[in-house]
């Protein structure tokens, strides 16, 4: 049987890879039937803890999200970020990972950054750790969210981060706000797919939270699109459930035993 990350592989060039966050079980199942990739992302600090950046996402957040999305998942890739600090050296990342990976049973594990990381991703690599890397902006240690490949200079390292990383093993690499044409070029030149955030229809997949795309949150980002307004739905069904309460409509006789 070809192996999830096999198949993620093989849509390179042939299908758009459709990814998506989760951080639970009900919603990754709402999900999975229409992605190839759930995402665990540390993104869940702002999401849902309000953390002014992903910095003070813990290790033991990520797991208790990540075991409730395991039991949601039946089809998709299921990827968890690994947190700030918690692969700062090949003994420390190789531990954690393997922890993660072993509480939640998850696919394979998401890492930012490229040359200054690569030691560490090698040795998680010859571990037999699947790695999903992640160039461009790096949330993790971006300051400033600006697009990224405009110059020479970040266009010849994005270049050389993206080659290192396939040559060590990993099996994607997501490129978030990555210069158009440059996101083209790096899609064209190496064989493992690529995922895009704001990094144009160029790449072999997308990816986007959830929960911008369905208007729970106010992102400002150039690269998020609004596709439901489940807050307008939320208000609803609460205005509708306080005016039955207060005029005793509910709960009728039917919902009591």
């Amino acid at each position: 049987m070809i192996s999830k990350i096999s198949k993620i592989k093989s849509l390179k060039r042939r299908s758009k890879i459709v990814c998506l966050t989760a951080y639970s079980k009900n919603i990754a199942q709402t999900i999975d039937k229409y992605t190839d990739i759930i995402l665990v992302g540390d993104s869940l600090g702002s999401t849902l803890y309000n953390f002014k950046s992903t910095r003070s996402v813990t290790l033991e957040m990520m797991i208790r999200h990540s075991k409730s999305v395991r039991q949601g998942i039946a089809d998709s890739l299921m990827v968890v970020d690994m947190p700030y600090n918690t692969y700062n050296k090949p003994s420390q990342a190789l531990n954690n990972c393997k922890k993660v990976i072993k509480l939640t049973k998850c696919d394979g594990v998401k890492i930012e950054g490229g040359l200054k990381k690569i030691k560490i991703i090698k040795h998680l690599i010859k571990n037999k750790i699947p790695i999903m890397g992640h160039l461009g902006i790096l949330p993790q240690s971006t300051k400033k969210f600006k697009s990224k490949g405009k110059s020479i200079k970040e266009r010849n390292e994005l270049i050389r981060d993206c080659k290192i990383l396939e040559d060590a093993g990993v099996f994607s690499i997501v490129l978030e706000c990555v210069e158009s044409k440059l996101a083209r070029h790096i899609t064209n030149l190496i064989k493992i797919p690529t995922i895009g955030i704001g990094s144009s229809n160029n790449c072999d997949g997308q990816i986007l939270v959830l929960d911008d795309i369905l208007g729970l949150t106010e992102s400002k980002m150039k690269f998020v699109k609004k596709y439901a307004n489940v807050k307008k739905i939320i208000a609803f069904g609460a205005k509708k459930f306080k005016k039955e309460v207060k005029s005793r409509k509910y709960p009728s006789q039917k919902h009591s035993y």
